[in-house]
């Protein structure tokens, strides 16, 4: 393993108790280290029963070591807290601004004391590709009056002068530079959205559409999984049959090379880019001018995984891959049209070096194989990084290639989407981080944090929390980056589509860190610039015309979602979860307008399965319930039940004795009356599947992530039959009909 990585095993050299302490008691933190959590936004107090406890000193010190701040001993943590006294004066300008447009705003300056300054602005010229130095508008800073007095820094005197950046400046990427002593410092400067605005027509409306994980939705025509082509069908057949104004899809993103695959679409090896697993070969141009022989050798690649579809259970990832890949790399080989050969360099010169860093880390992996990287290769800007891409040039241009045709897929179901009549189109999803040894963890290591993992502190469903693994990013580090690894992960995701779905928004706010060695409910929570962050997303989201929907629902301080509301950031608004003070059911009149309104998530069974309480049983045969446990989790979920009946009943959306069906339909009819501008269906209730597509806690015992879409007897469902399915018409029209 490459030293550069995050490794999930490793245990943090911190100690877990006080040298004349109890054994396994924790060690309570000294003010000392309290107040340097605190300057590097580490909170020093964690969720508990009945209010707060402190966080332990182990935690905190091994989440200030991830976070670049030694803190070991008493002798550190006095010396960091110094630094983190004068970090702000040690630079000239902060490495980034981020403004909401209209605003004005303060930059302080410091250079040596009594030296003179001058600060100026480039518009639109904070990215590669911008405009030539020559050509951009540029724009001398006032100065405002400081009475800020100078400090002893390093051993040298510094003085704060403050620049006015002004308020009428465009949306966009601008920079800021400062020219002392003959030396000029550079610094990104952001202006973002007041608040992202919501597309025309949906303001005082209702839109709904159908959430699926694609991966599960097959065709006659698949290859053994889920894909793009079978996502404009499924967009087409909604729009057209049930007037539905998006498909809401499970995130897309990068998958690894080489088999074994991850099957969890939420843990990709790359946030920014897309997984070619999802490509229809058929449907790429060149297919059709392929040889007698290439073709033939491009039926003999499917041959193995064309039955797939019609097989009921898991779905096996890594045979299709293995498949697609010989596929794709006949296709590979032949030659492209004039204009298509320019569209493919205008994309990989649009994406710039970071395709070509994500080809060359694919090309790497599949020569290495499953092997650890030598260090020399662990940094990508290594000359041994670039011998081995020259020698594996015709590897990197094939996965740069895979690139470019599962993007032009997902623009075609964008555009069928819309053409069919959506007034949204496709709702992509990006995920809330990334595999700790895949290529983000390469590509931006550093900016990402070593020997931590996000998670979720201890709550209502993880009583003992969650650990997810993928490397949080450094809020300091990704600053200082200009928060490019950010925005360009956003700019892809947000890449033809309608709607870009966050999940874990609430991780821009604060995260749980989790430190390698320690159980989930040990970490403690790290904060972010919300207000960066969050005003980027709105800028990347305006400039493609997106609107962005965040999963809001989890612990969160009482004003972030009113401010996510402020900015024009939707929420999510599940029914299961949706409760008042008193436990009960909320009422659907009471949901928030700005939100996303669904009966469930990917995370909960489907709802015929949560209705029988079937999710109970399974949790109790996979032995994560003991006995006492599931009785009393099934009264939970039999309380849940009933009084959601009696909501519905209430409302006259049932009658006294309803069957599943009739309930089902009830709750997706009763979210039509919430004031939500936006309804989700999911596509397993429509169809009566049962199966949970994921069961925390059982990694090996269930198969997560792998369940085919199917029917309330386990009957495959695919694309082609969606409109045969009785229980699906019905529904959709409810639904359709029910405002």
């Amino acid at each position: 393993m490459s030293k550069d990585l995050p490794n999930p095993d490793e245990t943090p050299a911190v100690p877990d108790t006080p040298p004349d302490g109890a054994p396994g008691e924790p060690q309570a933190p000294s003010q000392e280290l309290r107040d340097l959590a605190s300057a590097h936004g580490v909170v020093v107090e964690r969720p508990a029963d009945g209010g707060a406890v402190p966080v332990p000193a182990a935690t905190l010190v091994a989440v200030l070591e991830a976070l670049g701040v030694p803190a070991a001993t008493p002798q550190q943590v006095a010396h960091s807290l110094q630094r983190a006294k004068d970090d702000e004066w040690r630079a000239v300008l902060p490495p980034t601004v981020v403004v909401r447009q209209g605003d004005e705003k303060t930059v302080p300056v410091h250079v040596t004391h009594g030296t003179s300054v001058h600060v100026w602005l480039e518009v639109d010229g904070a990215e590669p590709g911008a405009r030539t130095h020559s050509t951009r508008p540029r724009r001398d800073l006032d100065q405002r009056d400081d009475d800020t007095g100078p400090r002893t820094v390093d051993g040298r005197e510094v003085g704060r002068a403050t620049f006015v950046v002004p308020a009428d400046l465009p949306l966009g990427w601008h920079s800021l530079h400062a020219l002392a002593e003959g030396h000029e410092t550079r610094a990104t400067l952001v202006v973002t959205p007041q608040r992202l605005e919501l597309p025309d027509g949906l303001d005082g409306d209702q839109w709904w559409g159908v959430d699926a994980q694609l991966y599960a939705v097959r065709s006659s025509a698949s290859w053994g999984i889920g894909d793009l082509a079978d996502l404009a069908d499924l967009a087409w057949l909604t729009a057209r049959r049930s007037g539905a104004d998006f498909v809401a899809v499970n995130p897309l993103s990068a998958t690894e090379p080489v088999t074994p695959l991850t099957p969890s679409p939420y843990l990709p090896t790359s946030r920014r880019f897309l997984s070619p697993l999802y490509v229809r070969v058929e449907d790429i141009a060149e297919t059709a001018y392929l040889t007698a022989a290439d073709r033939s050798l491009v039926e003999w690649a499917a041959e193995p995984v064309r039955d797939l579809v019609t097989e009921p259970g898991p779905i096996d990832r890594d045979a299709v891959w293995e498949a697609k890949k010989a596929a794709l790399e006949v296709v590979f080989t032949a030659p492209r049209r004039a204009a298509r050969q320019a569209a493919y360099e205008e994309f990989v010169a649009e994406q710039g070096h970071g395709l070509r860093d994500l080809a060359t880390w694919s090309a790497i992996v599949e020569h290495l194989g499953r092997s650890p990287r030598p260090d020399e290769l662990g940094d990508p800007a290594s000359p041994a990084v670039a011998a081995l891409r020259e020698q594996l040039a015709e590897r990197v241009e094939f996965y740069t290639w895979l690139q470019w045709v599962a993007d032009e897929q997902k623009h075609t179901a964008q555009r069928v989407a819309r053409e069919a009549g959506m007034r949204l189109g496709i709702v992509h999803e990006v995920a809330g981080g990334a595999h700790p040894h895949g290529a983000d963890a390469w590509l931006h290591r550093d900016v990402l944090a070593g020997r931590v993992g996000a998670g979720a502190a201890a709550g209502t469903d993880a009583p003992e929390g969650s650990g997810w693994s993928s490397p949080p990013f450094v809020p300091r580090a990704l600053e200082r980056a200009g928060y490019a690894p950010f925005r360009d992960m956003l700019r892809t995701a947000l890449r033809h589509a309608g709607a870009l779905h966050v999940d874990d928004v609430l991780g821009l706010f604060r995260l749980w860190w989790v430190p390698s060695g320690l159980s989930p409910d040990e970490g403690a929570y790290v904060r972010y610039d919300h207000e960066a962050l969050v005003g980027i997303l709105c800028l990347e989201a305006h400039r493609a015309g997106a609107m962005v929907v965040g999963d809001d629902d989890g612990d969160a301080e009482p004003w972030v979602r009113d401010y996510l509301a402020e900015r024009g950031v939707l929420g999510t608004s599940v029914l299961w979860r949706s409760k008042d003070d008193g436990g009960r059911p909320l009422p659907v009149e009471d949901y928030r307008r700005l939100a996303l309104a669904a009966v469930g998530t990917h995370e909960l069974p489907p709802t015929a399965n949560l209705l029988a309480g079937e999710h109970v049983d399974l949790r109790e045969r996979l032995g994560l319930l003991t006995e006492d446990d599931a009785t009393q989790v099934r009264r939970l979920a039999r309380a849940d039940r009933d009084a959601a009946v009696l909501a519905l009943a209430e409302h006259g959306l049932v009658s006294e004795h309803p069957s599943e069906r009739e309930i089902v339909e009830g709750l997706y009819r009763s979210l039509r009356r919430s004031p939500s501008l936006l309804v989700g269906v999911q596509l397993v209730d429509a169809v009566g599947e049962r199966r949970p597509q994921h069961q925390p806690g059982a990694t090996t015992e269930y198969p997560s992530w792998k369940v085919p879409l199917g029917d309330g007897a386990g009957n495959v469902v695919l694309v082609d039959d969606l409109y045969d399915n009785a229980r699906l018409r019905s529904l959709l029209q409810a639904v359709r009909t029910a405002r």
